[in-house]
Formats: structure tokens, C-alpha cells, sequence
């Protein structure tokens, strides 16, 4: 039996490559995406040619309003939720922490922290609901242990926060057989650098990393498929670094 998987942020990059690959391990699909219907809809065709039953489910996380009409399309589609994985997740340009603004603080936590959360709560009650149990894994980054000292400290803020959820959350959730852990990515090669300002920034700290290289979309989504699959049953409350030993 094919279990069902929502994503977050499933347009582009991280969440992309997860449903790609999670279409071809059994998963049926529901991606969610703010704005660009194009590729979600390229995303979900790559997906429906693997196998799965795939359903777009369009909304901002960071209105709660639209958190809810996620749901109700996610509901409309499929009788269960098994599995979520947590991706929607934004940055800003380079800035040090002096000139931070109010609006700007306000508009990375509501998507990377209070979206997630809620987002996450809703699907844990759908896996309550279900009987079966499920998994979900949360986008962390690398930034989160690090800081980002002259880039985006409040980005890093903003993950470090996840972190600390998906610790207590998970342990709230253990006893009821749903898993929740988070993946750190680091140097990941996606688009998310050129909307900070860096389009090469990647590439440009890859090399001076232990593993010599920028990390790509499919390190990042086997680790998270990996957290969601049997195979990790016995680990909970874990936050795994993809970060090419930093």
C-alpha cells in the first residue's frame, strides 16, 4: 500500500528532488507551493510518471487562513496522511544584524518557524487520527549551529528554532508511533543563495569544505527519505547534518 507524503515548499530545489525520489519509493504526493504553479505542476508530472497519485495543494504557510485550505485540499484527495516533510522556508539578502528590520524578522519567522509548526501540528493530527502511526521530517539548515555571522543571523535564528521544536515535539509524539526529525542541510546547491544576494555561494565555500564540494538536491532528500522510510523506526528527535563535515 502506497503511503502519502505532503511537502512543503515542493516547487523548487530540496523539495523537488524529495518528491521525485519519493514518488519512485511508493509515495503518493501532495505539494504544496506559494506561487509558481509551472514548475509545481512539472514536479508533479515527473511524480504521476513514477507512479504516484499526485495532488497540488497551492498556500502560503505563513497564513494560517491558507495552512488550513492546504489541508482541506490534502483531505479532499486522500483519507490518510503518513508522512510530512516540513520544507517551506525562506531568506533574505546579506545583511549584519544592526540593520535588521522589524517586516524583515516578522516575514522569516512567520514562514521558517510559525508555518512550520502549525504546519506540522496539523499533520501530526491527521497521523493521530489515522491509527498508523507516521513520520515527519523538518528542513533545518547548517546556519542553525553556525550563525551566520554577516549573512543572516536571523535566518539562522529562525532554524535554530526548528531544532528545538522538533526535540520537543518529538518527544511529545513518541509514544503515539510518529517520528519526528529534522535534516540540516549546508552548502546546498539550489536557488535559495541568489535570493540571498550570493547566486555562488555554494560553490564558492564548497571546496574549502572536509568533503571538497557543494552539496547537491538528492544528498539532501535521501537523508530525508531516509528518516521517513522503516528503516530509520528506531530514531526520533534526531537532527541530521548534510553538510559536507562542517
Amino acid at each position: 500500500m502506497r503511503r502519502t507524503l505532503l511537502i512543503t515548499g515542493a516547487s523548487a530545489g530540496i523539495g523537488a528532488e524529495t518528491a521525485r525520489l519519493a514518488a519512485m519509493r511508493g509515495y503518493d504526493l501532495a505539494l504544496n507551493y506559494r506561487q509558481d504553479h509551472e514548475s509545481a505542476e512539472a514536479v508533479a508530472k515527473a511524480a504521476r510518471a513514477a507512479g504516484a497519485t499526485v495532488v497540488l495543494c497551492p498556500g502560503d504557510v505563513s497564513d494560517p487562513v491558507q495552512i488550513e485550505q492546504i489541508f482541506a485540499t490534502l483531505d479532499a484527495a486522500f483519507p490518510q496522511l503518513d508522512a510530512l516533510v516540513n520544507n517551506a522556508g525562506i531568506v533574505d539578502l546579506h545583511i549584519r544584524m544592526t540593520e535588521v528590520t522589524h517586516a524583515r524578522l516578522r516575514r522569516i519567522f512567520d514562514v521558517n518557524v510559525i508555518g512550520a509548526i502549525l504546519v506540522a501540528s496539523e499533520a501530526v493530527k491527521r497521523m493521530q487520527a489515522g491509527g498508523r502511526g507516521g513520520a515527519v521530517v523538518n528542513l533545518s539548515s547548517g546556519a542553525a549551529r553556525l550563525g551566520s555571522a554577516n549573512e543572516y543571523v536571523d535566518y539562522a535564528a529562525s532554524k535554530a528554532a526548528i531544532d528545538t521544536f522538533t526535540k520537543g515535539f518529538a518527544d511529545e509524539m513518541a509514544g503515539e508511533r510518529i517520528r519526528i526529525n529534522a535534516v540540516r542541510p549546508g552548502f546546498i546547491d539550489t536557488e535559495i543563495h541568489a535570493k540571498g544576494g550570493d547566486p555562488d555561494r555554494a560553490h564558492r565555500i564548497g571546496g574549502s569544505l572536509p568533503l571538497k564540494r557543494a552539496g547537491t538536491v538528492t544528498d539532501v532528500a535521501e537523508a530525508i527519505l531516509f528518516l521517513l522510510s522503516d528503516k530509520a523506526s528506531y530514531i526520533t528527535g534526531t537532527t541530521l547534518d548534510v553538510t559536507g563535515g562542517r
